[in-house]
């Protein structure tokens, strides 16, 4: 057993990820998700992709990483807008970019989506023209979320497809990132 903790601990890079049993998580409002080592891991992933686009590109702190239905990451980024002057390149967008040169292409079949806040609806329709299975979010955005807190753009019955959305996974790690990043841009004290 502690052979398979030590190796859970190697792949998340931290013991906190290491779960037992799945846990259950809600947010106000949503749906209950069960939570597993997978889904923290990847996660974790987005949250240091996040931490790197401010850090080495000032660029607000949005990181995403896209997996296969067999597990492997297939595609990655983190917010390029200021850098790139490009105002569709958001972190998914790249993310997904990425992918569909990787499997060569524009159908994302079977995968999931990690990315550290609630996609807009740009992103939204994306996943549903891309065909993404999931997307599991950390932080909601309460000013243009398209994944169910203004807009629910990936479950319309209208559209042929539909994704699944788990959000709230990490949330306050993503947004006390987010609100420390735009505190620090308006000259404001981090608390």
């Amino acid at each position: 057993m502690q052979a398979i903790d030590d190796k859970k601990q190697r792949e998340t890079g931290s013991p906190q990820a290491t779960l037992s049993e799945p846990t259950a998580l809600s947010e106000p409002g949503r749906t209950v998700h069960v939570v597993d080592d997978v889904d923290l891991r990847w996660m974790r992933h987005a949250l240091a992709l996040a931490e790197r686009a401010e850090r080495e590109h000032d660029e607000i702190p949005v990181g995403a990483v896209l997996v296969d239905a067999g597990g492997n990451a297939i595609g990655e980024g983190w917010n390029r807008n200021i850098g790139d002057h490009d105002p569709t390149a958001h972190a998914e967008i790249v993310a997904m970019r990425a992918g569909g040169a990787a499997v060569g292409n524009h159908r994302l079949i079977g995968c999931t989506l990690y990315v550290t806040l609630e996609p807009c609806a740009m992103c939204a329709m994306a996943m549903v023209h891309a065909r993404i299975a999931r997307v599991v979010y950390a932080a909601s955005d309460p000013k243009t979320g398209a994944a169910g807190s203004v807009f629910d753009l990936l479950a319309d019955p209208r559209h042929n497809h539909r994704v699944n959305v788990q959000g709230g996974l990490l949330a306050k790690e993503a947004g006390t990132m987010l609100t420390h990043y735009f505190r620090r841009k308006r000259g404001k004290p981090v608390r």
